[in-house]
């Protein structure tokens, strides 16, 4: 079936089709309804997505459900084994995986190889996950009883990603799912489900067997069937505040077992003794880099003891960065995902400037050579931001820097845990006693000192904090593999019985499980 899709930019185009992959076969979906997804940078429409109907899906999760005794049973060596071949075909095909989010997403092509190559820590972390899976054991807790504990794979679960890192959230989610011995139902974002796409023809390479990963595509109908579908017993979610609290309310109350990693606003706090070039350098990055469409992106810098030669330093700085589409030689900025996010910056950033802050630097209406239909957004640094401020309340996630002032470390922490989310933080300061102080009374789950953004590496756990994260098991790492586990506790008395007693007595085991050996 052949479906027109009206654009702006790409008038009527006929455009391929994204698949699902149900049981092992990518297969062209039976619905009508159908979503362009947009190059940012171009408006071109690179492929139509479609909205997968009510049988595609449980035909998803009966596959996931069929597939699981057998993979449960798979041994963890062979498993980690498919993560191991997965690993060494994720590294082979990087530069294709990076184009595709570049395409897809907008980011730069180097930005897009470390979304791909993040993710791909995890599939490391994977491939050794026995670790994470050992229970425990206390012999003759009584008389010839032993009691020991198993972790026990959930059975199908499930995954729903943001737009933002669509290699890596994936990576984050169906490789620890299926090490841990799951099936898995993902859903990539309908606005770049490329990557998906790609890693799931690799997954099946490296020996994944049929069922054991699915994909399905969509918006809210698909969101609800998998918060709603009784065969699904967790789902991991990343994105924004107001889905995650749907998500995590709605599959709660279905039985699911959820994690919900949502909104930030991340500070970095820099004291008048941090090391002024290493410190702008790393706001800019942190601040402007893959446009600021990260959810542990510095948003929000608090300059104790005011901003001084801050101010120009960053101006310049921002000012030298590129932008343009990211596959472009040079580019440090590529744009925003959408017209409609790029709208929500520049309103931001308009209400930060009405409400009495300064703009020093506005990247609103820039021109890009070559890419006039491009979703671009500058660098925009506001300056002499206060806390009541919508461009300080609101996460923007766009390349946009607000700055605040305080007169002590005290006051800068008490502003990070005055705001809502506790997603990262980072402060900047030569002395030991104050970077130990911050990281000691601050409310935020992941602290950088003279890091900007503190994302953990997979043998630690991506660790958002109060609205930032709903759910008591983080995702990744040890919290990770728990997440997709369960405890079962055996208990259990293996003692010798009087075979005149019994005519299935074993010849052998006299005395075996008595609390004395050889009487009994």
């Amino acid at each position: 079936m052949e479906v027109k899709v009206e654009g702006e930019a790409s008038g009527n185009l006929s455009v391929p089709a994204v698949k699902l992959l149900i049981n092992g076969e990518f297969l062209e979906s039976k619905s009508s309804d159908y979503i362009p997804v947009v190059n940012p940078a171009t408006q071109e429409v690179t492929s139509r997505l479609p909205q997968t109907t009510e049988g595609e899906f449980n035909a998803a999760v009966q596959a996931a459900k069929d597939a699981f005794p057998k993979w449960r049973d798979t041994p963890v060596s062979t498993r980690a084994r498919v993560m191991l071949k997965l690993q060494h075909l994720i590294n082979a095909n990087m530069d294709e995986l990076a184009a595709s989010v570049t395409q897809e997403q907008g980011k730069t092509l180097a930005d897009a190889r470390g979304d791909v190559f993040r993710g791909l820590e995890v599939v490391e972390y994977a491939c050794g996950i026995a670790p994470q899976l050992m229970g425990e054991f206390v012999e003759n807790v009584s008389s010839g009883i032993d009691t020991y504990s198993l972790r026990q794979p959930l059975g199908v679960c499930a995954g729903i990603c943001p737009f933002n890192f669509p290699a890596m959230i994936p990576l984050w989610m169906f490789p620890m799912a299926a090490a841990t011995g799951n099936t898995f139902i993902l859903k990539p974002s309908e606005k770049d489900p490329g990557a998906s796409m790609l890693l799931a023809e690799l997954a099946l390479k490296a020996g994944l067997p049929k069922g054991v990963l699915n994909i399905v595509h969509g918006t809210h109908d698909t969101v609800n069937r998998i918060l709603d579908h009784p065969d699904i017993k967790a789902i991991s979610f990343v994105g924004s505040n107001n889905a995650g609290r749907y998500i995590y309310s709605r599959g709660s109350a279905n039985g699911k077992r959820v994690q919900a990693n949502k909104g930030a606003k991340n500070h970095a706090v820099v004291l008048p003794d941090a090391n002024f070039d290493s410190t702008v350098n790393a706001l800019t990055g942190a601040a402007f880099g893959a446009a600021g469409q990260r959810c542990m992106a510095i948003s929000a810098a608090v300059f104790v003891g005011g901003m001084g030669r801050y101010k120009e330093a960053l101006v310049e700085k921002a000012k030298s960065l590129k932008v343009s589409a990211g596959w472009e030689p040079g580019t440090d900025l590529g744009p925003v995902i959408s017209k409609e996010s790029k709208a929500r910056i520049e309103s931001l950033i308009g209400s930060g400037i009405s409400q009495g802050a300064e703009c020093p630097l506005d990247g609103r209406g820039i021109t890009v050579p070559d890419y006039p239909h491009g979703n671009f957004i500058g660098p925009t640094l506001l300056t002499g931001v206060k806390p009541h401020m919508d461009c300080y309340q609101e996460e923007i996630f766009g390349p946009v820097l607000v700055c605040l002032e305080v007169d002590t470390l005290d006051q800068a922490i008490a502003l990070v845990n005055a705001n809502k989310h506790g997603n990262g933080t980072a402060v900047f300061t030569h002395s030991g006693a104050a970077a130990r102080k911050f990281q000691n009374e601050i409310d935020v789950g992941m602290v950088g000192i003279n890091i900007p953004i503190p994302v953990p590496l997979p043998f630690f756990s991506f660790s958002g904090w109060r609205e930032s994260f709903d759910g008591d098991l983080n995702m990744y790492g040890a919290m990770g593999a728990q997440f997709f586990t369960r405890t079962k506790t055996v208990t259990a008395s293996w003692k010798d019985f009087d075979p005149q007693a019994s005519s299935q007595a074993i010849p052998g085991l006299a005395g075996v499980g008595a609390s004395t050996p050889g009487k009994h």
